[in-house]
C-alpha cells in the first residue's frame, strides 16, 4: 500500500511540475520537465535503457514497422511511469495527436484478434510495443531529444537551445478503417484521407489529369524511414500557382492537418514555413485511382517539407502519413545554426 501512495504522489508531483511548466508557456521547458520526471521515475537499469548520448547514431535510426526496438517500452514500465511517458509524449503532440498516437497503439490488440485466427499470434502485435527513447540530458536550454515510436507511430523531437525540432513525423493505421467488432467504423487518420480526396474533387477534368502522375497507386510514402527525406527529379503532379482560390485552400486545409498533429507552438512553425512557400514551387501529386475506394497516394511537396500518405496495402485499408523537413529533420538546421554561432 505505501508503494501505492508512493506512486500516486510521483503522479501528482509530475501533474503540479507540468502545470509550472506550462505557465512558464514556453514549450521547451515544458517538454524538459516532463522528461526529467519521466527519467526521476526510472530505477538505473530502466534508464540505462531508455538513454542514449545525443550524438549517438541511434537518433537517425527510426522505422515505423513492427520490430523489436530500442528505448524503454511500455511494457517494461510501471504503471506510474506509463502516465509520466504520456505526459512526456503530450509535450510533443497537439491534443488532436496525442488521440490519434494512443489510438493507434490500441490498434494492435484489433490486428492482434484478426491475426489469431489465421496464422501463430506473435508479440509483434501488442499496444505496449511502443517505445520511449531520451537522447542526451534534458535542459530547455541546452541540446537533446526525445522519440516515441512502435508499429505506425514515430514522432522525433530536438531540442536545441530552446527551440524544437518535430520531424520526422509519421503515422499510419491498420486497419484504417475497422470493419468489425465494437469499434467498427473507426478511422483514425480520416482527415488525412478524405481532405486528399477533396482536394481532388476539387480539381477539374484537366486540373486532374496533371495532378495524377501516374494511374498506378505507389506500393508506399517514398521517403520510407530514410534518414534524409528526399523525392528524386524535379517535382511533378500541379502547381499551386495553377489553382483556384477553394483549390488552394482545400490544399492548405491537407497541410493544417498535418501541422496540427504536433503541439503548439511547433504546428504555427509548420503552418508559418508553409505559408512562406512560393505558389509556384509547391506541388500537389496524386497516384492511382480518384475512386474513393480504390489504392491511392497523394503528396505535397514544396522546397522546405514534403507530406506524403498512401492507402494500397491490405486492400486500399491501410495508411501511412508522413510528414518531413528537408533541413530539419532531426534539428540538423537548429544544429547547424547553433554549431555555427558557437564556433564564433
Amino acid at each position: 500500500m505505501k508503494q501505492v501512495w508512493l506512486r500516486v504522489a510521483a503522479v501528482l508531483a509530475a501533474a503540479l511540475l507540468l502545470t509550472a511548466a506550462y505557465k512558464r508557456a514556453e514549450q521547451a521547458s515544458v517538454m524538459t520537465d516532463a522528461a526529467n520526471t519521466f527519467l526521476n521515475s526510472l530505477w538505473n537499469d530502466q534508464k540505462a535503457i531508455a538513454t542514449y548520448p545525443f550524438e549517438d547514431d541511434q537518433r537517425f535510426d527510426w522505422h515505423f514497422i513492427p520490430k523489436l526496438r530500442k528505448g524503454l517500452s511500455f511494457g517494461a514500465m510501471r504503471p506510474d511511469q506509463r502516465l509520466l511517458a504520456m505526459a512526456l509524449i503530450s509535450t510533443g503532440l497537439s491534443q488532436q495527436g496525442f488521440i490519434k498516437a494512443t489510438t493507434i497503439m490500441s490498434l494492435d490488440q484489433v490486428l492482434l484478434s484478426q491475426e489469431a485466427a489465421a496464422a501463430p499470434v506473435t508479440n509483434r502485435r501488442d499496444p505496449e510495443n511502443y517505445y520511449i527513447t531520451i537522447f542526451g540530458k534534458p535542459d530547455a536550454k541546452a541540446v537533446w531529444g526525445f522519440r516515441l515510436e512502435g508499429h505506425h507511430v514515430a514522432h522525433n523531437f530536438t531540442v536545441v537551445n530552446g527551440r524544437i525540432s518535430d520531424s520526422p513525423s509519421f503515422f499510419g493505421s491498420n486497419p484504417a478503417e475497422v470493419k468489425i467488432g465494437p469499434r467498427k467504423g473507426l478511422r483514425v487518420l480520416a482527415a488525412e484521407d478524405d481532405y486528399g480526396y477533396e482536394m481532388m474533387e476539387s480539381l477539374d477534368a484537366a486540373q486532374q489529369t496533371t495532378a495524377i502522375v501516374d494511374k498506378t497507386a505507389l506500393k508506399d510514402i517514398i521517403t520510407a524511414a530514410s534518414r534524409k527525406a528526399s523525392l528524386d527529379g524535379q517535382p511533378n503532379g500541379i502547381s499551386a500557382a495553377k489553382l483556384n482560390a477553394d483549390q488552394f485552400d482545400r490544399l492548405m486545409s491537407i497541410v493544417e492537418v498535418f501541422a496540427g498533429n504536433v503541439a503548439s507552438p511547433m504546428a504555427e512553425n509548420r503552418l508559418a514555413l508553409a505559408k512562406k512557400q512560393p505558389k509556384d514551387k509547391v506541388f500537389f501529386a496524386w497516384t492511382g485511382d480518384v475512386k474513393r475506394g480504390a489504392p491511392h497516394y497523394y503528396r505535397i511537396q514544396t522546397p522546405a517539407f514534403l507530406i506524403e500518405m498512401d492507402m494500397t496495402q491490405d486492400n486500399a485499408n491501410h495508411v501511412h502519413a508522413v510528414w518531413r523537413d528537408y533541413n530539419n529533420d532531426f534539428g540538423l538546421d537548429l544544429l547547424k545554426q547553433h554549431y555555427e554561432a558557437s564556433h564564433k
